[in-house]
């Protein structure tokens, strides 16, 4: 494994090492992908054996020029009007954190779609994505990269490149690393093949964004041992240590344990009140705020990051407070109850 910048030589060589079949980890706006030629099945292969992930579950298509979406996606099977719907949001959503689901061309590997009639296709506002994807020129693929995010399949998803090193390791070839990412949460999933829109995830493009754009949009976040998208299944996002999930406001309330070697972390959506007179001090070093003023774009950028470090302290529980329940807090929740399920 080696760590390269976002050097032009070094994306260069990186996406070199995707034309040959290799991994490359690399930074996007919304968390590090786990990067793979989109039509070298043997490439895609290595991507599920690297995250232990099931083969069920339908990967991400990366591409960085419009005009490479018809090679990915039939749009021409669409309805007038999901034509409508596609043409609005990718004029004022793309590039950015947004993954539509569309009918696949034959061409897509089904190891990529896990076998279904769509594929899961986004264009990433991240200058060193963008320009990796451009350089891919491989024998099989030009400018399409399947990446899923760069962890162990229902891990912590990775926002800095020494998280993707710490989790995957010699599994991946190359990491190319740009360092914090921006946004912090992965994209939101759209279904468009379908009679109406559907979110299948919710992610750093909130719903309210979608809606001003196509009209009302159904959500679908039910448990799914069959996903028709990432980040459907019951236990997702999740910690190495148990996650106990608190309303917000409610967290402030519960009492730490007496015994400080209990290992308990915090992890608060924005300041918490001052403690009552007589409890006991809170452990800052074991204690994590995603937004002292409790913005939800600040929220949403540190919500992984924060989660890593807690993570990583040897602690033996996390406790963790929901965020308001709408724009991306609804996505920062969605996390936070997948990650807490199987406590």
């Amino acid at each position: 494994m080696e760590i390269l910048s976002t050097s032009e030589p070094d994306l260069k060589k990186a996406a070199a090492a995707l034309a040959d079949g290799l991994l490359v980890a690399f930074p996007t706006e919304t968390v590090y992908g786990l990067g793979a030629d989109a039509f070298n099945t043997n490439a895609l292969a290595k991507v599920f054996q690297a995250k232990n992930r099931p083969r069920f579950d339908p990967l991400i298509v990366h591409i960085a020029d419009i005009n490479a979406l018809t090679r990915i996606s039939d749009i021409s099977s669409l309805n007038e009007t999901a034509r409508k719907w596609l043409e609005l949001l990718t004029e004022q959503l793309w590039p950015g954190p947004l993954t539509l689901v569309l009918p696949k061309q034959k061409e897509v590997p089904d190891l990529a779609t896990a076998g279904l009639a769509t594929v899961a296709v986004r264009y990433p506002s991240h200058p060193a994505a963008q320009k990796l994807i451009r350089l891919l020129k491989g024998t099989l693929s030009t400018g399409a990269v399947a990446a899923p995010s760069a962890n162990p399949f229902g891990f912590i998803s990775p926002t800095r490149a020494e998280h993707v090193k710490r989790q995957l390791g010699e599994k991946v070839d190359y990491i190319v690393d740009g360092g914090k990412t921006q946004l912090g949460l992965e994209s939101t999933v759209l279904d468009l093949s379908r009679k109406h829109p559907v979110i299948l995830r919710l992610g750093a493009t909130s719903r309210e964004a979608i809606e001003a754009l196509i009209g009302p949009v159904e959500l679908s976040l039910e448990f799914s041992e069959k996903p028709d998208s990432p980040g459907q299944l019951k236990s997702h996002y999740a910690p190495s240590i148990p996650l106990v999930l608190y309303r917000q406001g409610e967290l402030a309330s519960v009492p730490e344990a007496a015994d400080s070697t209990a290992g308990e972390g915090r992890l608060y959506f924005s300041s918490p009140p001052d403690i009552a007179a007589g409890d006991r001090m809170r452990d800052s070093d074991r204690t994590r705020v995603l937004s002292p003023g409790g913005d939800l774009t600040e929220a949403a950028a540190n919500f992984f990051d924060k989660l890593h470090e807690l993570d990583g302290m040897g602690l033996s529980l996390i406790r963790a407070e929901e965020a308001p329940d709408q724009g991306l807090g609804a996505a920062i929740n969605d996390r936070l109850r997948r990650a807490a399920w199987k406590t």
